[in-house]
């Protein structure tokens, strides 16, 4: 059974979080490392298959991926979802609930993930007082927006084949950048997943990656697929990469 546990009385150091060593990441400043430790309330965990904000919703709090890989969506009333982007460490979720009132997608875990857990009340103070800071979450925003039009241009415009090569690439070429590969380079999605992001039956989904396992770039497993060759997949899809730019996080 998927759980969300909350685990408040633990809290992770900025000073000491994981993720600030990573090269992909700016440095903070002492100021903006202080505020930021006073701005987490907490830690959240979460099992593979959580639901972390559900659409509609109105969440006091805003959220910073600390572990893990999970997935935004919309969903329709007879169940058939559309899953709008992945979401991994470094990335900030509730924003939007916290602008517009209610969450307008909804967010699941793919694995297992801790969240830092920040009080949206004190974003205000966040504007006032740190606009570096304030620019980071307008960067992250826009961040979004932009790989959400590579995303829409992948559905629309591009091939099965494509569409599946830019997902898988893409997926790997951040996870990289992340260092969340451990050994083999495996992507926690299943076929269902990819066929929800790509806008695809399950049918034509399997017989596209089919396609790709046969050109020796991907191995499916159960629930995950494993990344042989990003190059090739990247070829596919005419697709230049993710921007190799530092990126701030909260």
């Amino acid at each position: 059974m998927s759980t969300t546990r909350a685990t408040h009385a633990f809290k992770t150091p900025c000073e000491q979080c994981p993720l600030r060593p990573l090269p992909t990441f700016r440095e903070f400043s002492h100021d903006e490392l202080d505020f930021v430790s006073k701005f987490k309330r907490g830690e959240l965990a979460t099992d593979a298959g959580a639901t972390i904000l559900v659409e509609g919703a109105h969440s006091a709090h805003l959220f910073t991926i600390l572990s893990g890989w999970g997935f935004r969506y919309k969903a329709l009333e007879d169940g058939r979802r559309q899953i709008l982007n992945y979401v991994m460490p470094g990335d900030l979720i509730g924003l939007q609930g916290t602008i517009m009132g209610e969450m307008q997608h909804s967010v699941e875990a793919l694995s297992p993930v801790s969240l830092c857990v920040f009080e949206r009340d004190k974003l205000m103070t966040l504007y006032n007082k740190h606009p570096s800071l304030a620019f980071d979450i307008t960067w992250m925003a826009a961040q979004e927006e932009r790989m959400l039009d590579e995303h829409l241009l992948s559905i629309g415009r591009r091939t099965a084949l494509e569409r599946a090569a830019y997902l898988i690439a893409f997926l790997y070429q951040r996870a990289n950048r992340l260092k969340l590969f451990n050994g083999h380079k495996t992507i926690p999605i299943t076929q269902q997943h990819v066929a929800d992001t790509l806008g695809l039956s399950i049918v034509h989904t399997n017989k596209t990656l089919r396609k790709l396992a046969e050109r020796g770039m991907i191995r499916w497993q159960e629930r995950a697929c494993e990344v042989l060759d990003p190059d090739g997949l990247m070829s596919v899809a005419e697709w230049d990469g993710v921007s190799s730019e530092m990126r701030p996080f909260l």
